[in-house]
């Protein structure tokens, strides 16, 4: 891998996760809520994307559709309330482990074949998942863990909605703003509830123009020096980033049970892009 691109897709992996740390640390450290929190990521990461797509295209101009924002809005709210209650490392898990389930049960539902090993792979990080909601001391609270299952599902519907649109960043741009305007709509039967400090407001924006605006961006530079299954794998160290930097950072605790649903998730999901990869070999 030239060192350029191992650069840019290191970058981005660490902005990857740092959406979920900046979350986590924004509405448990601050006075933001989560309504104001998504409205507030999803406005500067489309002013941001704009700027980019300006500076590199001149006047062309964005893309993107409706259910592509719906399922972007989908993804951003869904996040935000889950971490009111879920720590950093937990919350990626279950995202990461739902984006890539999602987007192989569609494959499946679409009668796509799975080898014996891709199979294998997609029970383990299944059982991973249910272990980690399994009752006890450690597990995460129910609803919160729901939420960001749907927030994971929310973005494999946007990664599967985004392919052969042309353009990543026009598209992702036209969809940020779309979103922006979902945003605001939530925001406005919360109305009463809003509430925020310049703390919140700033890690807000940092997620939208920086970790996801900047950080989409560096991801899409470093694609074309990637082959799909180098750039499938290397985002099995985005909830291991995660869950590293909520400890650190955070002080939340490296559970047992998370190491071990941890394990089982990325393992299997390994497995499933090994599968994969050895399939197209052949």
């Amino acid at each position: 891998m030239p060192p350029r691109t191992l650069l840019l897709t290191a970058l981005a992996m660490l902005a990857f996760a740092g959406n979920s740390l900046l979350c986590r640390l924004a509405l448990r450290e601050t006075e933001i809520d989560a309504a104001s929190f998504t409205a507030l990521r999803l406005a500067s990461g489309a002013l941001m994307l704009a700027v980019l797509l300006r500076l590199r295209s001149g006047s062309r101009p964005m893309a993107g559709s409706w259910p592509g924002a719906l399922a972007l809005f989908t993804y951003a709210a869904a996040f935000s309330f889950a971490y009111l209650h879920l720590d950093t490392g937990v919350g990626a898990l279950l995202l990461f482990g739902a984006v890539q389930l999602s987007m192989l049960l569609w494959g499946l539902w679409r009668g796509e074949r799975l080898p014996a090993l891709a199979t294998l792979g997609t029970l383990l990080a299944g059982g991973g998942l249910l272990f980690l909601l399994l009752p006890g001391a450690s597990a995460p609270p129910l609803l919160a863990a729901l939420l960001m299952l749907l927030a994971g599902s929310a973005w494999g519907a946007y990664s599967l909605l985004g392919r052969g649109q042309g353009d990543p960043l026009a598209v992702t741009a036209g969809n940020f703003l779309r979103a922006t305007a979902l945003g605001l709509l939530l925001a406005v039967p919360l109305f009463a509830q809003l509430q925020w400090d310049a703390a919140g407001l700033f890690y807000a924006v940092l997620s939208g123009a920086l970790t996801s605006g900047i950080g989409y961006a560096i991801w899409y530079s470093a694609l074309p020096g990637l082959r799909a299954s180098q750039a499938a794998t290397v985002q099995l160290s985005v909830p291991i980033l995660a869950a590293l930097a909520g400890s650190l950072v955070l002080g939340e605790a490296l559970s047992l049970r998370l190491m071990l649903s941890a394990v089982a998730v990325l393992g299997g999901i390994a497995l499933v892009l090994g599968s994969r990869q050895s399939q197209q070999k052949k």
